[in-house]
């Protein structure tokens, strides 16, 4: 799949390192594709939705692994 603008995609946040926030998954929209300034093409812009509000960030990488520290994935189907 090819991510386009406007699309949701989920991001995985750091969580703090005393634990006191864990890492979680979060709904996120696409909000600029690859730019070429960026090292990985599979870097999107990304206006993540948090249950307290709205962060925008630029170069969010691709991971699929879904580790905890700030990248985006495909969203879970029922066979995953």
């Amino acid at each position: 799949m090819k991510p386009s603008v406007g699309q949701i995609v989920h991001y995985v946040s750091y969580g703090t390192p005393g634990g006191e926030y864990t890492p979680q998954c979060r709904a996120a929209i696409v909000t600029e594709l690859p730019n070429p300034s960026y090292n990985d093409q599979e870097a999107l812009a990304l206006c993540v939705l948090n249950p307290t509000g709205m962060f925008f960030n630029q170069g969010i990488r691709h991971d699929e692994t879904r580790k905890p520290g700030g990248t985006w994935h495909w969203p879970e189907t029922e066979e995953s």
